[in-house]
């Protein structure tokens, strides 16, 4: 969430980062919250004014009482009971206030970074930089749903039975290939310094709006209404709401988290070719990292983490490609994101494996987080990164390393899955 003293100290450059966005009606939003905080001063500058006075006068009853002063003690009283009656008047009037200015920028996204490109859609993403070179495969090479019945590595009927379509279940060598990647994406993430957290996988509705799915992802998370809890879309969610209504030390950060959780998301609206398979399911596997540092460092860990993600995607051959997300393809919260995209040889196509975010202050206002120095305190940077998704990884090494014999299996996941080849 915005900071209401960020906004009105730099509101050309809040109203220019939305409109980069695509985000509408821009000026008049910001127009809008800064009305409504004026309003809400004023009211609490009346309603402090108004307690401070009844205050006195209750003082002063007792002085007159204790002098005799009876009839005028009366007269105090009902002043005092008609400022106690505005009081809560303005009180009443204060919240609705403070509650429409709440609500007002909970439906504001992050102000992207300055080296965030213009743009509209994902077609308008900037290329970064491509890595790698996947291999020729033959006029015979099938997709990864066809090579899963192959081997019967992976059933997507069966999970259709038992749950509903994006349910698929992990068989013999598919599930120890699955506990393999995670293994191994765990273990890298912990010898570069992220300290391994197993959170829970159903946050309460504090959890959401702290690091901002709520209310802006409500029709995508599953909502378990009895008990008013939501299923948990990635890791990043409980990790980094470990520290909701924290404090800091300067000397305690970086704060840096991994954790592994199966994610779930309703992604509603999605159909057609582009979301067969692995491509697109409704729960999922993935290895996240969460950082936590200073405003002046965040960047240069928003690259760090980058060249962690890229590391893990070199060591197992797979070609890929680092992409900065244009103003429209940017996620609610971030102020900068790099998606990292492997290419699927037997689909030909880029799929989406990893995003690397900076949110800046954004999630850190929502949760108060804060570090002290001094005496003050300052709100932190958070940033988080798939390090990395399960599914769509899984589809490249299938497609990717088909060969008439079997499939090969990355050298560095051979000792976790104990074979190289599935056949």
């Amino acid at each position: 969430m915005l900071q209401i003293s960020f906004i009105q100290t730099n509101a050309d450059k809040v109203v220019a980062g939305l409109e980069k966005r695509n985000f509408p009606d821009a000026g008049n939003v910001i127009k809008k919250v800064l009305d409504l905080d004026t309003e809400r001063r004023s009211i609490q500058s009346e309603h402090d004014s108004v307690l401070s006075e009844s205050n006195g006068l209750s003082k002063q009853i007792g002085m007159l009482m204790k002098d005799g002063k009876r009839e005028e003690a009366e007269t105090v009283k009902a002043k005092t009971a008609s400022l106690k009656a505005k009081s809560k008047t303005l009180g009443e009037a204060l919240s609705k206030t403070e509650a429409a200015l709440q609500s007002l920028l909970y439906t504001i996204p992050n102000v992207p970074n300055e080296a965030v490109p213009g743009g509209r859609s994902e077609k308008d993403n900037e290329i970064v930089s491509n890595h790698g070179s996947s291999p020729a495969l033959g006029a015979d090479a099938l997709p990864h749903w066809e090579l899963v019945k192959k081997y019967d590595i992976i059933d997507f009927e069966l999970g259709n039975k038992v749950t509903g379509a994006g349910f698929p279940f992990y068989k013999g060598k598919g599930a120890r290939l699955q506990r393999a990647m995670k293994n191994y994406f765990l273990d890298k993430a912990v010898e570069a310094g992220f300290v391994e957290v197993q959170p829970p996988i159903f946050i309460n509705k504090e959890s959401g709006l702290g690091t901002g799915q709520l209310p802006d992802k409500d029709g995508q998370m599953y909502h378990m209404t009895e008990d008013d809890l939501y299923a948990i879309p990635t890791a990043e969610v409980p990790i980094t709401n470990m520290y909701r209504d924290v404090i800091l030390k300067k000397e305690a950060l970086p704060v840096k988290h991994v954790g592994f959780t199966p994610c779930f998301r309703r992604e509603a609206g999605s159909w057609g070719a582009h979301v067969r398979g692995l491509n697109r399911l409704h729960q999922f596997d993935k290895v996240e990292i969460v950082l936590i540092d200073l405003p002046e460092n965040s960047y240069d860990r928003l690259k760090e983490m980058c060249g962690h993600v890229q590391m893990l995607l070199e060591s197992l051959g797979l070609e890929y490609r680092v992409l900065n997300l244009c103003g429209g393809d940017l996620g609610f919260t971030a102020a900068q994101t790099f998606d990292m995209e492997v290419f699927s040889a037997a689909q030909d196509k880029w799929l989406e494996v990893s995003s690397v975010s900076n949110f800046e202050t954004y999630q850190a206002n929502r949760l108060k987080l804060r570090y002290k120095e001094d005496k003050k305190t300052t709100l932190l940077h958070t940033l988080n990164g798939s390090a990395l998704a399960l599914p769509r990884i899984l589809a490249a090494i299938l497609e990717n390393n088909q060969t008439p014999e079997g499939i090969k299996i990355p050298d560095v996941l051979v000792p976790y899955c104990g074979f190289d080849t599935i056949d």
